[in-house]
């Protein structure tokens, strides 16, 4: 395990000019960590990014580190004023812990597909959102199957990763929000775990469920303490990665959606009608009376990533002619097995012919994984979802403006960046209570 050195936090307020206190929001992503502290108007006053190293050994202790890190790097006139902290994680990222919040096992993360030996049917719903191998559900099935009695009489608590750092501040082992939950087969509807759920042998450890953006509690005396922080801050309920970003864009009507460019492609569209379709990896959050409608699909940056450094990416970008296609026919995947719009965890990857000229490589990879995007709409709006009207963009991928040109050419929808792009802004706005009723 290694940690890169966080880049200085950027002030973009001077806190001593702003009135109230201070909502932080923390994302853990794929790549790296980030803090991002506003006031109450929205505006930014500090941040930090934590990136990870490529090899990591030991998820846990590089998220408690990177978290302790971020904390220390906010400018201490920040610190000192914060009211409100939330947390957002990566979706379908577990942990078993003991019931001292340890550690039993290495965490399971996102895309950890080893769930797909275990007979779901048999036990959820096929409606049910916890269909998939990379579903909590799935992870924490596997588990239970596979891991000696030893091990498991040892656990107490089934957490995901916002959970879990969550827990590191405010003390309180299992607890959770019903946007993490719900991979794990939570009823967002119904505001409870369902029976078929309740009865299974490792119910014991599931989280407590709290709305997204409720108060957990008051932050631990020792990490105020130890980071300056008043001790009345309120740590609240996280959410995952890709609903904070879509509260980041400040999307709020029906049939805005938001698409995360980050290491994969994550599609929400707001929605007022609620679509459950596990059998496309489709699957809906509850966002106050509305409903965030989508699904996560395992092409993006992470492929791109394998051919082309951010350096080529970024110059190579630049010399595409997105007006004009390649007519090269992408699917983009770093392996085999896909999610969303197609649910084949077989599925393989199409990457040739593989042009001599770089540009043309780069830009047919770029077309292939808007051809998914505009896929996972149209699929959404074919099972009845409010049809996407403007589409705004998150994550690393937002920059490129010959990608968002390609993407507005194939969705044949408006499509811009958002005002506020990182995920840890959006979890910030949570930790303010805009977002969720």
């Amino acid at each position: 395990m290694s940690l890169q050195k966080i880049k200085p936090p950027v002030r973009l307020a001077d806190p001593r000019n702003l009135g109230g206190r201070y909502a932080l929001g923390l994302d853990f992503g794929t790549s790296g960590a980030r803090a991002i502290a506003i006031n109450t108007a929205g505006q930014i006053v500090a941040e930090a990014h934590q990136s990870f190293s490529e090899t990591v050994v030991g998820h846990a202790d590089l998220w408690q580190n990177s978290l302790w890190s971020l904390l220390e790097s906010l400018p201490l006139g920040v610190r000192n004023h914060l009211g409100a902290i939330t947390i957002d994680g990566t979706s379908g990222t577990v942990l078993l812990c003991d019931n001292r919040g340890k550690p039993v096992t290495e965490p399971l993360l996102y895309n950890d597909d080893r769930g797909r030996s275990i007979d779901l049917h048999s036990v959820a719903p096929l409606e049910s959102p916890a269909q998939s191998a990379t579903s909590s559900l799935a992870k924490v099935l596997w588990w239970w199957q596979t891991l000696p009695q030893d091990q498991l009489s040892g656990v107490a608590y089934l957490l995901h990763q916002a959970d879990w750092l969550g827990y590191l501040l405010h003390g309180q082992l299992g607890v959770s929000d019903y946007h993490n939950a719900l991979k794990l087969g939570y009823d967002v509807g119904k505001l409870a775990y369902p029976s078929w759920l309740t009865c299974l042998p490792m119910a014991t450890w599931f989280p407590h469920v709290k709305t997204p953006g409720a108060t957990v509690g008051e932050i631990g005396a020792a990490i105020a303490t130890r980071f300056e922080i008043p001790p009345d801050c309120l740590v609240k309920a996280g959410t995952t990665d890709s609903i904070a970003a879509f509260l980041a864009s400040g999307a709020a009507t029906p049939g805005e959606a938001v698409t995360s460019l980050g290491s994969t492609l994550v599609l929400k569209l707001l929605s007022r009608v609620r679509i459950d379709d596990p059998t496309a990896g489709i699957y809906s959050h509850r966002l106050g009376d509305l409903w965030l409608v989508g699904g996560a699909s395992n092409t993006g940056g992470a492929v791109l990533r394998q051919f082309f450094t951010d350096e080529q990416l970024q110059s190579l970008s630049l010399q595409i002619n997105p007006g004009v296609s390649t007519g090269l026919n992408y699917y983009p995947l770093s392996c085999p097995g896909e999610r969303f719009p197609i649910n084949d965890p077989d599925y393989p990857p199409r990457l040739s012919p593989c042009p001599q000229d770089p540009v043309i490589f780069l830009q047919g990879l770029l077309e292939g994984i808007a051809q998914i995007e505009a896929q996972g709409y149209q699929r959404l709006a074919q099972l009845g979802a409010t049809p996407a009207t403007q589409v705004y963009t998150a994550g690393g991928g937002a920059q490129n403006l010959g990608w968002q040109a390609i993407r507005a050419r194939l969705l044949n929808l408006p499509v811009r960046s958002t005002d506020a792009a990182e995920a840890a802004y959006g979890a910030a706005r949570l930790a303010q209570g805009v977002g969720v009723d």
